[in-house]
C-alpha cells in the first residue's frame, strides 16, 4: 500500500520542530482516488470537527497500515516511542470562502493539551493533480498563549471579526512560518500541537468531485513519547 523504501526529507517549522515530507507515498495513488470517486456518496460532513468539507473514514485496515508506515519511518523523528491510536480518513475541502465558519478561517491545532508523556502527530497525503489547490502552512502565535486562547474564543463566538477567507498568510495574531506545497502523492507528517492550516489561496478551484477536487488522506496518531 505504502512505499516500503521512502525518501524522507525534513523541513524546519520552528526551532525543534520539523515536517517530514514523503514523495511517492502510496504505491498506487490513482487506485485510491478512483475508489474515493466510486464511494463519493458515502462522504459526509462531520459535525464534531471543523473540516471545511465532507470526509470518509478509511477503516481499521487502512489505519493499521498507515500506523505501520508511521512507526517504521517517522515516529521516532517526531519524538514518539509507541503508537497508542491511529485513525485515517479521506477528506475533501469544498466550502466556498463565504460559507466558512469563524474557526474554519483560522489556523488550528489537532490537540491543545496532552499528558506529559504523550504526543499527537498528523499526516496529510495529497491526491490531487493541481498544486494550486494548496498544500499546508504552519503558524506561530505572535502573542502569549493566554492572549491567543482568548482571541480564538472570541473568534469562535463571533465577537472577534475574522475575514471570510481561507487563511493563506500571516495575520497580526499568527505568523506563517512554513509552507509545504502540494504535490500529487506527497505526504507530510508533523506534530499535531502546532498551529497549521490548508494553504488554500484558490478556493475557486475546489470541487466536490474526488476525481478532480482537493482530495487528501488525513491521518492522526496518538503516541507515547520517547523518554527524555
Amino acid at each position: 500500500m505504502f512505499n516500503p523504501r521512502p525518501t524522507i526529507r525534513y523541513v524546519p517549522i520552528i526551532p525543534g520542530q520539523a515536517c517530514a515530507v514523503v514523495d511517492d507515498f502510496l504505491l498506487d495513488p490513482h487506485n485510491l482516488r478512483e475508489w474515493a470517486a466510486a464511494e463519493r456518496s458515502r462522504f459526509a460532513i462531520d459535525p464534531d470537527n471543523y473540516y471545511p468539507g465532507p470526509e470518509l473514514d478509511l477503516g481499521p485496515a487502512f489505519a493499521g497500515a498507515l500506523e505501520t508506515f508511521f512507526s517504521l519511518h517517522v515516529r521516532r523523528a517526531l519524538g514518539g516511542r509507541r503508537t497508542l491510536h491511529t485513525s485515517a480518513r479521506l477528506a475533501m475541502a469544498t466550502l466556498p470562502a463565504a460559507q466558512l465558519s469563524p474557526l474554519q478561517r483560522l489556523c488550528h491545532r489537532d490537540a491543545v493539551t496532552m499528558p506529559d508523556n504523550e504526543g499527537v502527530a498528523a499526516s496529510v497525503a495529497y491526491l490531487f493533480e493541481a498544486p494550486d489547490m494548496g498544500g499546508t502552512s504552519f503558524y506561530a502565535p505572535t502573542r502569549s498563549a493566554q492572549e491567543t486562547a482568548h482571541y480564538l474564543q472570541r473568534a469562535a463566538d463571533g465577537s472577534e471579526p475574522v475575514d471570510a477567507a481561507y487563511l493563506s498568510k500571516s495575520t497580526p495574531w499568527f505568523e506563517q512560518v512554513c509552507t509545504v506545497p502540494a504535490k500529487f502523492n506527497r505526504a507530510i507528517f508533523y506534530d499535531g500541537t502546532l498551529f497549521h492550516a490548508a494553504q488554500i489561496s484558490r478556493p475557486d478551484l475546489l470541487t466536490a468531485d474526488p476525481a478532480t477536487g482537493r482530495l487528501t488522506v488525513n491521518g492522526f496518531f496518538r503516541y507515547r513519547k520517547t523518554a527524555s
